[in-house]
């Protein structure tokens, strides 16, 4: 059984690997050097080709962060790594609680500092040679100590009753964790716009003017009253533009990034802003709630099965069983899985955003607007216009910028 395991994490680790580097290469491959044609007022030749170029750098430097992520994960296992880290924190306390607080804790941080290279790398010089960079060092630190608060506070939240609930209720302990995780998804959503998402920007309220009357006549025209309608800083970090939509009832909310409102006419805006009413009002952030839940419950059923399986923990060098090495290791023996249900979930994502556009585009009836919106977007965010399908296919959330355009027009 444990070359079982290991053949399956093995292959399950160099399949994707490979799988994602082939889809990088043909993505490559498919740079076209002719502009599309309902880009060619937002391109001239010369922006175009910065894109290409801006494609070509993270798409050299992806594939150099993935090999050595695949090099490191071969060592550590090899290494018998993790059986050193289980007998440290063994011999740190006999609380199983703290045993894995500090065995998941010791994990992320050595996998941030790992990261952090190729964090400061991306931001600093990519992001910075392309114009999109605005972070500070100081920012970036403070983003980084914020980012290790949050860790702490709601990974031990979770970790805890995880950790106890399977460690003593035995069979029954994964139905009460899905239990409490549920509840944890549904509440996540206020949790993020009051408390999390303002420990890192700024929200203020639109000002009275044409842009928030016409955002207030659009939304109460198709019934949907927000509780708020922010301006984020997102330029004190990045260039790039964005909009987006979260919360339920009471705490629905619009965000709109200010480099958005700079480089966009109020009619593009409302366009945007009827797309994110359209996700809510098809309903997709209910199903995408309700397949996260099904998705864990099938993740902790399966776990139940195999966390007393020593043949799982003797391929990472471990030798006693416990429920926070396992949790590590499943996710591992998980990982095919986790791959198929990926490529479905953004299939289904895909499938979303042409439905959101189609809505925005059915209740605004400003064609024009929704799709200079897009071409905009696309332009100023420097998006690969002719992506490979196999790359979009694999890891694409959103279609294709042309392929949205053709299905409005």
């Amino acid at each position: 059984m444990e070359n079982i395991y290991y053949y399956i994490i093995i292959s399950t680790i160099v399949f994707e690997y490979v799988i994602s580097s082939v889809s990088s290469f043909l993505d490559l491959g498919n740079i076209n050097p002719d502009i599309p044609d309902h880009f060619k007022k937002a391109y001239d030749k010369k922006k175009y080709a910065k894109s290409q170029e801006y494609l070509k750098t993270k798409t050299k430097f992806s594939l150099v962060s993935s090999t050595f992520s695949i090099v490191l994960i071969f060592l550590v296992i090899h290494l018998g790594i993790f059986g050193v880290l289980n007998d440290f924190v063994n011999l740190q306390t006999d609380h199983f609680i703290l045993q894995g607080l500090f065995f998941i804790a010791i994990i992320y941080i050595f996998q941030d500092i790992i990261s952090l290279p190729f964090s400061l790398y991306s931001t600093f010089v990519i992001e910075e040679k392309f114009g999109f960079n605005k972070t500070t060092f100081g920012l970036f630190i403070s983003d980084k100590i914020k980012g290790y608060a949050i860790f702490i506070v709601i990974g031990s939240i979770i970790i805890t009753p995880i950790l106890y609930l399977f460690h003593e209720y035995e069979n029954f302990g994964w139905l009460i964790a899905w239990s409490l995780l549920t509840l944890f998804m549904i509440a996540v959503q206020p949790l993020f716009i009051h408390v999390i998402s303002p420990m890192f920007n700024k929200f203020t309220p639109l000002e009275d003017g044409e842009l928030r009357t016409a955002i207030e006549k659009y939304t109460t025209q198709v019934d949907f009253p927000l509780a708020r309608i922010d301006i984020m800083d997102g330029s004190k970090r990045s260039a790039h533009s964005n909009a987006y939509f979260s919360g339920f009832g009471k705490s629905r909310r619009i965000a709109i990034f200010d480099t958005l409102v700079e480089k966009h006419t109020n009619d593009e805006i409302v366009s945007v802003v009827a797309h994110e009413v359209g996700h809510y009002k098809l309903k997709h952030i209910i199903h995408g709630t309700i397949i996260g839940i099904i998705e864990t419950g099938i993740m902790l059923f399966v776990f139940n099965f195999v966390m007393n399986d020593y043949a799982l923990f003797r391929v990472f060098g471990v030798d006693n069983l416990s429920v926070h090495a396992g949790l590590i290791f499943f996710s591992m023996l998980y990982a095919p899985v986790t791959m198929i249900t990926s490529v479905i979930s953004n299939a289904i994502s895909r499938k979303n955003e042409f439905e959101a556009d189609y809505y925005s585009l059915q209740t605004t009836k400003n064609k024009e607007a929704l799709t200079s919106m897009l071409v905009g977007l696309a332009a100023n965010n420097l998006s690969h216009l002719t992506p490979h399908p196999f790359k979009v296919f694999l890891s694409y959330s959103h279609p294709p910028t042309i392929d949205r355009i053709k299905a409005i027009i």
